[in-house]
């Protein structure tokens, strides 16, 4: 079993930072869980979708889900020594949609509210990688570098994601930023 480490790998859309995650576990991991947070909704996911299959190891386990991880990892934790999570905004995006609120309207108390539960799935993924003795890495976008955006759902999805991204680098041993395909550690 690899030693434990937490690596975080933010960056823009198509940055390469799933490439390049990717081949953090390649390195050195026997057996990969790869957790695909995505849902197919649409044509163009499920085209999305199918090239992120088609790019990874053919012998990596695959994991589509996006909540209640630790519970769901569990059973996998014998037979793995990595796992990559593919990937944090989308499945915070997941989270917060779940949530059946007029997202113009909703007040600071709900969204506070939709934020506490949102954290708590990821401190129990944190919980749960620093506790398994797994090399973990979590693919994550990186949405301050823009403008602020003009309607309020994307605000609120861009405010807690920002802050999710800051507790899981915090949090990891190692943190990449991936910028036109080239990842540099700044952690």
């Amino acid at each position: 079993m690899s030693q434990q480490v937490l690596t975080l790998v933010t960056g823009g859309a198509r940055s390469g930072k799933s490439s390049f995650a990717e081949s953090l576990l390649l390195q050195d991991c026997k057996q990969v869980l790869y957790i695909a947070t995505a849902q197919a909704f649409d044509k163009e996911m499920k085209d999305r979708i199918n090239k992120h299959q088609l790019s990874r190891p053919k012998e990596w386990l695959t994991y589509e889900g996006y909540k209640n991880l630790k519970e769901e990892l569990t059973p996998y934790s014998t037979e793995i020594d990595g796992i990559i999570l593919d990937c944090v905004t989308i499945m915070i995006t997941n989270l917060l949609l779940e949530h059946q609120v007029d997202w113009v309207k909703v007040d600071h108390q709900k969204i506070d509210e939709m934020e506490v539960a949102i954290f708590k799935e990821f401190n129990q993924l944190v919980d749960y990688a620093k506790s398994s003795g797994i090399k973990v890495v979590l693919v994550t976008n990186e949405v301050g570098l823009g403008i602020v955006p003009i309607d309020r759902l994307t605000r609120i999805f861009r405010d807690i994601a920002g802050r999710i991204n800051q507790f899981l680098a915090k949090e990891a041993n190692e943190v990449y930023f991936v910028t036109c395909g080239i990842p540099n550690r700044i952690k």
